[in-house]
Formats: C-alpha cells, structure tokens, sequence
C-alpha cells in the first residue's frame, strides 16, 4: 500500500473510531497525576537546573516525565515526520488544542526546545518559576518587541521555539486564525518555520474539562520545513497563510 494511501487510510479510521467509554475513576485518577507530577516535577527540574552544571540533565529529565505521564495517563503518542528535521534551530508552529499538546510536543519533539507562552502564566508562584528557569519566552502582546529580544538570544543558543499560532486553544478542533507574530519572528530570526499537527490531543484532554486526561491515541506530524532565507517583513502575511494552509490540509479542513 502507498504512503498516501495509508495516510488516507489513517485518517479515515480516525474519523469513523468510536468513542470507548472511561471509567470515571480513571479519569479522576489521571487528572491527580497531571496535576501532581506538574508541580512536584516543575520542582524537581528547577532544583536540577540550579545544582547540575550540565543543563541537559535538566532537559532529559523533563522530556522523560513528558513521556512518564503520557504512558501513566493512557495516552498513545506517535510521530511522522521527523526525517524532515535535523538539528535545527527551528521555528516550531503547531495547532493548538489542549493542555496535552504542551506535554506530547516537549516529550516527543527532539532537541530542548523553548516554549513560548502568555506573560500572565510566568506570574503564577510554581509554574512561572519553572518557566523561567527552563528559559521558556514570555509573551506580551502590549510589547511584541521584548519577545524578538528574547527570541534573538534564543538564536544565537541554537535553541529551537515551539510558538502556537493561533494563540489559544481552538474549542471545537476548528483550526483557528493565524497570528503575525510568530511568523514575523520567524523571518528576522531567519530560522525555518517546521508547521506541526497536533491530532487527538483535543479527545484525550478536553479544554473546560478540569485538567482531566482522557485515555486514548495523540498523532504528531512534523510537515516540511519552510525557509525564511531571503524573506523580509513584507512576505509574513504569505508566510502566515502558507503554514495554515499546510496545517489544515494534514487536519482535512482546507
């Protein structure tokens, strides 16, 4: 059977899988490991981070709770694509459309990339300090500027950026409009932007359930690098649409 036939393949399986019902027991049970293992290992890797010279210690430990708590929740997670990439440094767009993408993109894409995320969430007293700690990018959309800086150190780190275009959480799975931002950091960073699928994610942690995670299968798809050599600010809007248009298209809903 062709590539694209079993992807065709895949997608209409996914489509026609019927919901398998979870024993609420497990659902709450898997909603107190999220939480718990959120705060208690956020802590383990600040302390790691502060005593341990070696900064990837610090990053192997964090990417292999990712997995701990995927495998402990139920949650299958594969990836496609990673022949795609190399070492990078890249720009990382996702979709977004839970919690658990933030969890199965840090455990399962490769390399110790930096999160960008809403400056509000770096005041909060355990989660903001391991935020900071781990170099993650505040976001402040009164002040785009400040985010370039940041991004800029992070270029010359070598470190790739994992920024969710559509700023929240689309609801019902819908891909949501774009964002300039990214993009536009993208070119005057001139690193490739890696458009990135987030599927099931939405099913096996759904947004307004109270943190609770749902036992099922995640799909990652890393889609092909698009340079950002020879662009200029003028390009972003076209940059911006092509990404939605390749993100949509892996989703089925171009």
């Amino acid at each position: 059977m062709s590539t694209r036939a079993e992807h065709l393949l895949g997608r209409s399986i996914s489509r026609t899988r019927q919901p398998v019902a979870v024993p609420p027991l497990r659902v709450a049970m898997n909603r107190l490991l999220f939480r718990s293992m959120l705060f208690t290992m956020g802590l383990i890797a600040v302390a790691l981070y502060r005593l341990i010279e070696d900064k990837t210690v610090t990053w192997r430990f964090a990417k292999k709770q990712a997995r701990t708590l995927a495998r402990l929740s139920g949650v299958r997670v594969r990836v496609v694509g990673l022949e795609r990439i190399s070492r990078g440094p890249y720009m990382f767009t996702p979709n977004h459309q839970s919690h658990f993408d933030i969890a199965a993109l840090l455990g399962y894409l490769p390399g110790n990339n930096r999160f960008a995320a809403k400056k509000e969430m770096f005041d909060e007293p355990v989660l903001g300090r391991v935020l900071r700690t781990m170099g993650m990018i505040p976001i402040d959309r009164e002040n785009p500027l400040e985010a370039i800086q940041l991004l800029n150190q992070l270029a010359c780190d070598a470190f790739s950026t994992i920024i969710f275009p559509e700023g929240t959480r689309s609801r019902d799975g819908r891909l949501l409009p774009f964002k300039k931002g990214p993009f536009v950091a993208a070119i005057h960073l001139g690193v490739p932007i890696v458009p990135v699928v987030c599927k099931g994610t939405r099913e096996v942690m759904p947004k307004g359930k109270h943190l609770a995670i749902i036992p099922g299968d995640v799909e990652i798809v890393v889609l092909e690098p698009i340079p950002t050599t020879g662009m200029t600010y003028d390009d972003r809007d076209r940059l911006r649409e092509l990404v939605r248009h390749r993100i949509a298209v892996e989703l089925g809903q171009a």
